[in-house]
């Protein structure tokens, strides 16, 4: 199976976008996420 330049460039670039937004996921709701701070929380207006 001979694929094209284009076809290895579509699938790399949807392979990092995959990546990029399970590690954001994973950032904001998983384990990581105890350590984040609310800027809302910090002043009590």
């Amino acid at each position: 199976m001979d694929l094209e330049p284009g076809a290895i460039m579509g699938i790399s670039f949807c392979a990092a976008l995959v990546a990029i937004t399970g590690m954001a996921i994973y950032t904001s709701f998983g384990p990581p996420s105890k350590e984040l701070d609310d800027p809302f929380d910090d002043h009590d207006d």
